[in-house]
């Protein structure tokens, strides 16, 4: 694996796993559009740690464009012709998809069309796709594994996911791409998207604001943190860069529950502040817990997470006094 093409790469995990990948000496290309989902500055300053971390090698193209955009797309791949392609991409979170989900549908599933056809017309034939904890909706069996049932998603968000996961099998079977669908766990840690709780939560308590938490507190999270999530997106990297025809399924969290409660009362551990807390009602398309059984990607892929998350807590807000203060 010398070349990778990382879409979405401006943004809180892809600017995590270019920088991992750079290090490693491998020549990056990022595509990203720079939505204003949340600022694009933000986006920005990630693109500029990139460039940062290649000025020695030069290693690094970025190729500002839109997934949904076919001949955009075909372009990226015809030019930079990548290894190992990581396609981070798409338009997130769980609440928005049910205000929007036209855009879910377009940014998730035509554009992972269109990855997947530029791949079949490059001969470019190994893919890590993110999906996400989301689609095992709110599955009663815990922890959750690959082979659960997964038909009975609870938002637009989690649907596509499904979607592009069985997309994704399709073009394996049909013209043997390579694939490693990797469903991330509540991933969190510096520099990840200011519409997150966890981000959300740390600035109203620093600035003395109130924090809205939905239901009781009771619901649990399998919280992931960023360089765990790395480190497996990595493995599933060198994993699909194999002559042996390969697709499989992949959960990556800590395997380890903590409730919104918890979550609360740790970033408040870490401020050395309590928070001013208003309650309200379970949102719409909300899981009541995530919680990942790991073992397949530990036995498969090596992935083996170290992150306690009263550490990961730690390490955010120092990072957010540090960079957002």
């Amino acid at each position: 694996m010398k070349s990778v093409l990382v879409t979405g790469g401006a943004g809180f995990i892809g600017s995590h796993v270019g920088q991992s990948l750079l290090k490693k000496g491998i020549r990056l290309a990022v595509i990203d559009n720079f939505n204003d989902y949340y600022s694009p500055e933000l986006k920005r300053k990630n693109v500029e740690l990139l460039h940062d971390d290649s000025r020695q090698s030069g290693s690094f193209s970025l190729y500002e464009g839109d997934i949904r955009d076919k001949e955009f797309v075909e372009k990226v791949f015809g030019e930079f012709k990548p290894d190992v392609t990581i396609h981070l991409a798409a338009s997130a979170g769980v609440r928005p998809s049910i205000a929007d989900p036209d855009l879910y549908v377009k940014q998730n599933i035509v554009g992972t069309i269109n990855i997947l056809e530029a791949m079949r017309g490059s001969c470019s034939d190994k893919l890590v796709f993110a999906s996400s904890s989301s689609v095992y909706g709110n599955n009663k069996k815990v922890p959750f594994s690959e082979s659960d049932n997964v038909d009975r998603p609870i938002s637009p968000y989690a649907a596509t996911k499904k979607s592009c996961e069985l997309l994704c099998h399709t073009y394996y079977h049909l013209f043997d791409i390579n694939i490693a669908c990797l469903r991330f766990f509540t991933v969190y840690g510096p520099r990840q998207r200011p519409d997150l709780a966890i981000y959300k939560f740390t600035q109203n308590i620093i600035e003395g604001k109130p924090i809205k938490m939905f239901g009781d507190g009771s619901t649990m999270r399998d919280y992931t943190y960023i360089d765990d999530i790395v480190d497996g997106v990595l493995k599933a990297a060198n994993w699909v860069d194999s002559e042996e025809k390969r697709y499989d399924i992949f959960n990556l969290g800590e395997s380890n529950t903590v409730t919104l409660k918890q979550m609360i009362e740790a970033i408040e551990a870490a401020l050395g502040k309590k928070a001013i807390i208003i309650k309200e009602d379970m949102q719409l398309g909300d899981v009541e817990r995530t919680y990942a059984d790991i073992s397949h990607s530990k036995e498969v892929l090596g992935y083996n997470p170290s992150t306690e998350f009263a550490q990961g807590i730690k390490r955010f807000v120092e990072w957010y006094k540090s960079d957002r203060m």
